[in-house]
């Protein structure tokens, strides 16, 4: 199948598949610098965006959140960073060459490409044309591997991040003196060939993925299901400005191996999953490599261990946790009707505090940067000196800064600033040197 076609797939409407707030965010995410389009300058390539200054900022507070969560706020749980191209047979083991497809339908008449299993009415959506009889198509990215033609190996960009944990077992429990039930977490990019890339970050090609495998005995599955199954969703809710949006949504038609499956979504669209996989995963890795993957207690029991599993994308939590900070004012806050928000959790808004001379003159804009020096070797921060103090203040409100520290006359006369928060507006008269602090205070609540 060649790449030319397989670009031509046209995004499904924002309207039609999530919320109208996603097309505004993906205004804002360009205009600001969260997120650009791939390589746009060659007229983008489907399904691959680059994080911008903010955005990078904004995604690195978030992996860092949860990798500390992870491994500092739980018991026996370490972290891998595998490689993202493995030994092609891993992927014959898991399963992935022979069933890691999707089914394809073309509109005979305009040549896009849909997947079928999502098509309703028989016909294509765009045109109305006839569709060809569904093919399937495995959405693993080949790659090869050697410099003479005909000598290459072919492999696999890795199609889901899992799977080098699984080989790293032994490796951990070896070096690690890890003992059931231990964890494994790692954040790393996965490359599927997506039929219908779309909805913004919801569906790319190139993304990124954080994974907990938990392993234990079979016995105390269900026990560790129910407590990772409650505890990512505790996560969750505690970064959303709308927790009520977040839900579970149980899967009836599982895998094989598994005996349940939830999904954490945002708005009925799915941001985690929580699996039941059983041995499953690492009983095929022994069979396919040859080695022996049990684990002996300290009773002298042999067994394969059991995982559960809790796998989200970093980039779908990103764009529902840009969806739902994202507030237009109707002009009944204080702000001007349409004027922009981001409420962003502190934890992980890319600027924690923006510094304002309230003009530049009378020595006020070298005392403004005097403190905005002292800010930014604690917190992200910015300094900003440019039009009104209220269209600064809209400027950071628009990109989801919570804190806004200005500099007036007062400051000269008694070391003073005035501290305006995002959300509710309020501000209050702190002394200088105790303005890290009270950043401190707010942003680790």
């Amino acid at each position: 199948m060649d790449d030319k076609k397989t670009d031509n797939v046209i995004e499904p409407s924002f309207a039609k598949a999530t919320d109208d707030a996603i097309a505004k965010v993906v205004s804002l995410c360009k205009r600001r610098g969260f997120v650009f389009p791939g390589s746009e300058i060659y007229g983008g390539f489907q399904g691959f965006y680059d994080f911008g200054p903010l955005g990078v900022e904004m995604k690195q507070n978030l992996k860092n959140l949860w990798w500390n969560w992870m491994t500092k706020e739980h018991d026996n749980i370490v972290g891998i960073d595998g490689a993202i191209i493995t030994n092609p047979k891993v992927w014959e083991a898991s399963g992935h060459i022979k069933s890691f497809v999707d089914p394809l339908s073309e509109c005979k008449k305009c040549h896009h490409r849909f997947k079928s299993d999502e098509i309703e009415s028989g016909k294509c959506p765009d045109c109305g044309g006839e569709l060809t009889e569904p093919r399937t198509y495995n959405i693993l990215v080949p790659t090869e591997l050697g410099v003479i033609e005909g000598e290459k190996t072919r492999a696999f960009l890795r199609g889901e991040a899992c799977q080098t944990i699984y080989l790293d077992f032994q490796n951990v429990v070896n070096s690690s003196r890890m003992k059931i039930p231990f964890g494994i977490v790692q954040i790393g990019k996965a490359f599927r060939n997506e039929i219908t890339p779309g909805n913004f970050l919801y569906r790319q090609r190139e993304f990124e993925q954080w994974d907990l495998q938990w392993f234990c005995h079979e016995r105390e599955m269900e026990k560790w299901f129910e407590f990772w199954r409650a505890e990512r969703m505790g996560w969750y809710k505690s970064l959303f400005t709308n927790p009520e949006k977040l839900g579970f949504f149980q899967h009836e038609k599982l895998a094989h191996y598994a005996k349940n499956a939830f999904d954490i979504q945002y708005d009925g669209k799915e941001i985690e999953g929580i699996h039941w996989r059983g041995d499953w995963d690492l009983s095929q890795h022994a069979k396919f490599s040859g080695q022996n993957l049990n684990y002996v207690d300290d009773d002298g029991e042999k067994y394969i261990p059991n995982i559960v599993e809790t796998s989200g994308g970093v980039d779908r939590t990103f764009m529902f946790l840009l969806v739902d900070a994202y507030d237009e004012s109707d002009g009944s806050d204080g702000r001007d009707t349409g004027d922009i928000t981001l409420h962003l959790n502190p934890k992980i808004a890319p600027i924690k505090c923006a510094v304002f001379p309230l003009m530049k003159k009378n020595g006020l804009a070298e005392k403004a940067e005097e403190i905005y020096k002292s800010i930014r070797s604690c917190f992200s921060a910015t300094y900003d000196e440019s039009g009104s103090i209220g269209r600064r203040y809209r400027r950071q409100d628009e990109i989801g800064t919570p804190f806004c520290v200005t500099v007036d006359f007062q400051t000269l006369k008694d070391e003073t600033v005035t501290i305006r928060d995002r959300d509710t507006m309020k501000q209050e008269r702190i002394k200088i040197s105790e303005v890290n602090n009270y950043l401190f205070e707010k942003i680790s609540k």
